[in-house]
């Protein structure tokens, strides 16, 4: 069952913390993930790394075809980041966790990623030049303790920082964007 209140916001620790790997991908694991999928859903992301609910494991679902109407979902356990070149580019980017705010943010453009499925497949995914690419790269960022925030200068930084701190006093919720 869903429960977005289970969303952790920053500035958490468990949003800082290196992410243990699965070990076995049992019924708890297929609930959780099947619990993430819903919460996502529930507030219009698209992709939400298991430190995002306070499980500090290898965890992430993503579904980057949810906003055109259809759902697609990716269940990727203990994904490594393989390949991660081409010309960086900037997008705006938000978080669940980190919500009114929306954050320029310079990533490579092509990625490829491999991860177990929940049968204990290893699959690879491969993305270039688009949404996909980006959330990969951001939920596995999540698994190692590293935010959005992470990637900005200091200076730029610090203006997201009171940005955030500004939305969150205004009353910001999970899935609630700038």
């Amino acid at each position: 069952m869903s429960q977005i209140g289970d969303i952790v916001v920053g500035p958490d620790q468990r949003l800082k913390t290196e992410c243990k790997p699965v070990e076995k991908i049992d019924d708890g694991i297929k609930e959780l993930a099947a619990r993430m999928l819903e919460d996502m859903y529930a507030t219009d992301g698209c992709g939400l790394a298991a430190p995002q609910v306070g499980e500090l494991i290898q965890l992430v679902v993503i579904d980057v075809d949810y906003g055109s109407g259809k759902k697609n979902p990716y269940v990727l356990i203990n994904p490594t980041i393989v390949t991660a070149d081409g010309d960086e580019v900037e997008t705006g980017e938000g978080c669940l966790s980190f919500p009114g705010v929306t954050l320029q943010v310079k990533r490579p453009s092509h990625v490829v990623v491999r991860a177990k499925n929940l049968d204990g497949d290893l699959i690879q995914y491969e993305a270039h030049d688009n949404l996909l690419a980006v959330c990969l790269q951001h939920e596995i960022d999540h698994l190692h303790g590293i935010t959005m925030f992470d990637h900005l200068s200091p200076l730029k930084r610090v203006r997201a920082m009171r940005e955030y701190e500004d939305a969150l006093a205004n009353g910001a919720k999970p899935g609630d964007v700038e």
